[in-house]
Formats: structure tokens, C-alpha cells, sequence
């Protein structure tokens, strides 16, 4: 399959503010400059405000997979479609649709690597946004990233389980020397390394303003960009066209590493502007590699 990957799906759904909103979402995903193969997987879903699957809310997810020879590729899309299959299998409580997802996705990991000896090893990270009833609610494990643009502020609102992140969080190095510390790809936590995970799912939702806009990324974007630049791209930009963004500005860093990157918009349903083209619900998947 080619390297690239996009979608764009709007919705109307509940929010926190009064009167009607749309979601608008996007996903992108490349192979990078220099990898032969992509080993992220996205997937996301804008179910339509009358659809079977609108009480589920929509969901957008990032994996990126780590193994070798195809193994990665084999990791982050088990991950994504275990996920994105039991949220919507059945209408519950987002934190416990989302652990049963993670938990599901890294038994499935575990359970290939274990009969497949080109498996062996091999994980994922995993970051997920829903919104559902005027609600965003996170799961997450690794360092992929989850972001939120609101007011025109960045919030980063997933935490890197790696270990520069937690040697930053010590004190033991600054946020700019953990920018080129030697180990700095060494994940602490994934899906599939150990028979059972811990990831970090919010048990409550954070409400949705119009005009927020979350951005979920693997590190081939958020290691040649800083916040700020997500928070302009983002800001300005409806999600298909900010994604294009992104993705354009990590090939002109001569991105190393594969890139994805997904954005999804709150907005009015007569705010056009921010909800750029709109199409019909869609869902795409492909393997490819607390704000106030």
C-alpha cells in the first residue's frame, strides 16, 4: 500500500455548550524518508448523529509498533482493530470500554508473538481520544502523543511512559536535553511487552468547549515539532488540511521515523470554517507505523 492515508468525517454531537455542534475529524499517515516500511496504524470513526453507533461518541486512535522484520506493522494494527472493534461492540462506561479495549489488544499481542517466532517481542504504543456527550476522555500507553488546542493555548495531555520522560519528570534532565539524551526511545510501557498492561485512561471526562481541537500524534511528528507549531497548525487550520500540514513539515525535517497524526475539531454546525470539507461518516484504518 502507499504511504499516505487520509479520511475526513463529520458529525453533529452533543457538547458541554448549548446548541447543536459537529465533530470533524482526519488521519494521516506516512512512511517518513527513510524506513522502507510503516509500521503506525490510525483509525478513527465520526459516527452520524442518527447512526447505529452514536451513542458510542467518536473515537479517534494512534499506534505505532515496534518489532522487527514486520512485526511492528502486525502490532499496531492488532492494537487498533481490537480497540476500535470493542468500543463500539456495545454501548458502556468509556473507561471501562477503553481498558477492556487495551486489555483485549495486548492479549492479542501477547498471544501472536507467542505462536509466531517472527512476532516475537514485538508491541505498540497506543493513544486514543473519545468524545462522547460533550466529553473527552484518553487512553493511553507509550509515547505516542495526545494534545489539546483550546483558546489558543497547546495542553499536552498525555504523559511519554519513556524513560527521558520520567528522568524529566525527576528533575534529573531538562525538557531540552532529553531532546538529544542517548536512550531517549527506550518506552517504559506498551501493549504486548508484558501479559498485562497498565495504561492511563481518564475515569472522568474532560468537557468539550467549541473551538477545542485534540491532536494525537506518533513520535515521528512530535520529535521534529514543538507544541507551539501543533497549536498554530491546529488552531488555524480544519483537521484534514492541518494533518497535511504536519505531515508536510516532518518530510521537510527529512522525517526518519514513520509520521501519523490525527486531528479532530469541536465546532458549531454552521461553523464551516473550522469544520472544512465535510463528507459523509467515515471510518478509515491502515497500518502504517488536566487542561483547564
Amino acid at each position: 500500500m502507499d504511504g499516505d492515508v487520509s479520511g475526513a468525517g463529520a458529525a453533529p454531537a452533543r457538547a458541554s455548550d448549548a446548541g447543536p455542534l459537529c465533530v470533524a475529524a482526519a488521519m494521516l499517515s506516512h512512511v517518513g524518508c527513510v524506513r522502507s516500511s510503516n509500521e503506525d496504524s490510525v483509525i478513527y470513526s465520526v459516527p452520524a448523529d442518527n447512526g447505529p453507533s452514536a451513542a458510542h461518541g467518536a473515537l479517534m486512535l494512534v499506534a505505532d509498533g515496534m518489532g522487527g522484520h514486520a512485526a511492528g506493522e502486525i502490532a499496531s494494527r492488532i492494537a487498533a482493530q481490537s480497540i476500535h472493534h470493542l468500543f463500539y461492540r456495545q454501548v458502556q462506561d468509556v473507561p471501562a470500554a477503553l481498558a477492556e479495549g487495551f486489555a483485549a489488544a495486548n492479549h492479542a499481542i501477547r498471544e501472536r508473538s507467542k505462536s509466531d517466532p517472527e512476532c516475537a517481542g514485538m508491541g505498540t504504543t497506543c493513544t486514543a481520544i473519545v468524545l462522547r456527550d460533550g466529553h473527552f476522555w484518553l487512553g493511553h500507553v507509550g509515547d505516542s502523543r495526545a494534545y489539546l488546542v483550546r483558546n489558543g493555548k497547546v495542553f499536552r495531555i498525555s504523559e511519554d511512559d519513556s524513560l527521558v520522560a520520567e528522568m524529566v519528570r525527576r528533575g534529573n534532565i531538562t525538557e531540552e536535553e532529553a531532546k538529544t539524551f542517548p536512550d531517549r526511545n527506550v518506552i517504559l510501557r506498551a501493549l504486548g511487552i508484558e501479559d498485562e498492561v497498565k495504561p492511563m485512561i481518564w475515569h472522568e471526562g474532560l468537557p468539550a468547549k467549541v473551538g477545542d481541537v485534540v491532536v494525537l500524534c506518533t513520535d515521528g511528528l512530535s520529535d521534529l515539532v514543538d507544541d507551539n507549531f501543533i497549536r498554530d497548525i491546529a488552531g488555524w487550520l480544519a483537521p484534514y488540511e492541518a494533518c497535511q500540514a504536519f505531515i508536510d513539515a516532518a518530510l521537510a525535517a527529512n522525517a526518519s521515523d514513520n509520521v501519523s497524526v490525527g486531528v479532530m475539531a469541536v465546532t458549531r454546525d454552521d461553523d464551516r470554517s473550522r469544520v472544512g470539507r465535510r463528507t459523509s461518516p467515515i471510518e478509515s484504518s491502515l497500518p502504517k507505523r488536566e487542561p483547564t
